[in-house]
């Protein structure tokens, strides 16, 4: 058998410039970034400014809720991109920064890993080097290849005193952890690895203003739900109608009665499915949960994703990638 040679080209074979084609490309293939480092990343402003500068993508994580800044760079990483993204990561807040470049010079790989050692452990920065690979003549194609990682990505988790304090804070963590390994792995629902000491998760929907969520809730109770906000409550109010207009076949299709939810203390509105249970539950009946939950989240997204798709605003607010 004759191989074929493997090589690196430009990416500026495939986009002629880093602001005008490359992050525009990476705003709608947000997925794509997300799947190598292990977050469900959705999209939340382009060209955020934080006084004189302007970021190029602002986004969260969906998992842990976090906002995350992301800065691209053709060529060499560069001290004024460093000293950018350790600004923006200041002026929103930012739980997870990531800076793309073609190449990432000693200095600042060792700027970011330092940042790393020496920040807390809400807060991470990445360095991921962007490739283009070819074999022989073929169509190029892209390798996000991720040269720095926050420790907990290398290692187990380092534990805060707060979070070693409550058992209650590991036992949610450990729930998640095992859901999303199954989800990820087996189902393709999810890119996240790292389970939160949090009595929720939420999922990218690949949609906007749409997302899947599972919960521990009051009253013994968990929801598997599709979590509806645009950002304005009276848009939220008129998507839950316009499902409810569909009730009769959504409960067809999904094979028992649902919750339809306008939240009155708050702006979001969702779509529910409960049953009994608690993260205090024995083991062998948090295995049950889990079960239950990958069944309904699943099913929500067979029901509900081709029905949000086509939401009439849809087109003007799908969430890329």
């Amino acid at each position: 058998m004759q191989l074929g040679k493997l090589k690196r080209v430009s990416p500026r074979t495939v986009w002629f410039d880093e602001a005008r084609a490359f992050t525009p490309w990476l705003a709608e293939n947000l997925s794509s970034l997300g799947e190598v480092l292990g977050l469900d990343l959705e999209l939340t402003g382009r060209e955020a400014e934080v006084g004189s500068f302007s970021l190029d993508l602002l986004a969260k994580d969906l998992g842990s809720g976090g906002v995350v800044v992301i800065e691209n760079q053709f060529g060499s990483t560069n001290h004024d991109h460093l000293g950018k993204i350790v600004t923006y990561a200041s002026g929103f807040d930012a739980k997870a920064v990531i800076w793309v470049a073609e190449t990432f010079r000693d200095e600042h790989r060792q700027a970011l890993d330092w940042l790393n050692q020496h920040t807390d452990n809400e807060t991470s920065f990445f360095g991921v080097q962007v490739e283009v690979l070819q074999i022989d003549d073929s169509a190029p194609a892209l390798n996000f290849k991720p040269v720095v990682l926050p420790n907990e990505w290398q290692k187990v988790r380092r534990k805060t005193v707060d979070e070693q304090a409550s058992p209650r804070g590991e036992a949610y963590r450990a729930f998640f952890q095992a859901l999303l390994e199954e989800l990820r792995t087996q189902h393709k629902f999810t890119n996240a690895r790292a389970g939160q000491p949090q009595n929720w998760y939420a999922f990218r929907s690949g949609v906007s203003g749409f997302h899947y969520g599972f919960s521990f809730g009051l009253n013994n109770r968990v929801r598997a739900e599709l979590y509806i906000d645009h950002g304005d409550g009276g848009q939220n109010e008129e998507t839950l109608k316009w499902l409810l207009s569909q009730q009769a076949e959504i409960e067809a299709e999904f094979g028992e009665p649902l919750a339809w939810e306008p939240l009155e203390e708050k702006r979001a509105c969702r779509v529910a499915v409960y049953r009994a249970g608690s993260i205090d539950s024995p083991e062998p009946d948090l295995a049950g949960i889990r079960s239950w939950a990958v069944s309904k989240l699943l099913l929500m997204r067979k029901v509900m994703g081709p029905r949000i798709a086509r939401y009439p605003v849809a087109a003007s607010v799908r969430s890329v990638g």
